[in-house]
């Protein structure tokens, strides 16, 4: 497998929900599709979301077919379709049946930038190709045909990665966004002082 830096283990994926979000911030997604030049890029915003507990997590109600991979072990990748034409990926965390996941909300591109572009005709900045999470799929290629991908095996090319950047200490904290409920709980988390998060940031 090429790509920058070690792919995170198993037991990575394996904490607590919301250290998992804040030790994923800095960390380099891959994806190496058949065909086309590997993309990658920074983790430098993410949300969590913690099942039952959460009204704002797809799991709240309890296991379907659309959520099933939340349910499964962690460091697997659960990709939804949204509004009949997005795709978003969640890290799934903590432990299996839990349904703990962490949003990847934007990441600062890295390489191949030129199949961001062309995947993403909209963007008019670099800051456009990966600032939230569908722009972000978008940009990598990820869609249905990864929802249950093994982040650690790569069995589906994707995979994330430590280059030996550490996460900001502490991590920027705040309610999540472009969402109706649980509006009032902290757990976006985001890189202080980084252009490229999908919003402003306090």
């Amino acid at each position: 497998m090429a790509g920058p830096g070690d792919v995170l283990p198993r037991t990575f994926y394996a904490g607590d929900v919301e250290l998992v979000a804040e030790h994923l911030l800095q960390k380099v997604v891959v994806h190496e599709a058949v065909g086309r030049p590997a993309c990658a890029g920074r983790i430098i915003e993410v949300e969590v979301y913690k099942g039952s507990e959460d009204p704002a997590s797809h799991a709240f109600g309890g296991r379907t077919a659309r959520n099933a991979t939340m349910f499964g072990p962690p460091g697997h990748l659960y990709v939804y379709f949204t509004y009949g034409m997005h795709f978003c990926a969640n890290v799934v965390c903590g432990t299996e049946g839990e349904a703990r996941a962490v949003l990847l909300r934007a990441l600062r591109p890295m390489t191949g930038v030129p199949v961001m572009w062309a995947a993403r005709r909209a963007a008019r900045t670099e800051r456009d190709l990966c600032s939230g999470p569908a722009k972000l799929c978008q940009s990598l290629g990820i869609d249905h045909r990864h929802d249950g991908a093994d982040l650690v095996t790569g069995d589906r090319g994707v995979t994330i990665r430590d280059d030996g950047v550490r996460p900001p200490s502490p991590a920027g904290a705040g309610p999540r966004i472009g969402i109706s409920a649980g509006t009032d709980l902290p757990w976006r988390r985001w890189v202080p002082g980084e252009r490229y998060c999908s919003r402003p940031v306090p």
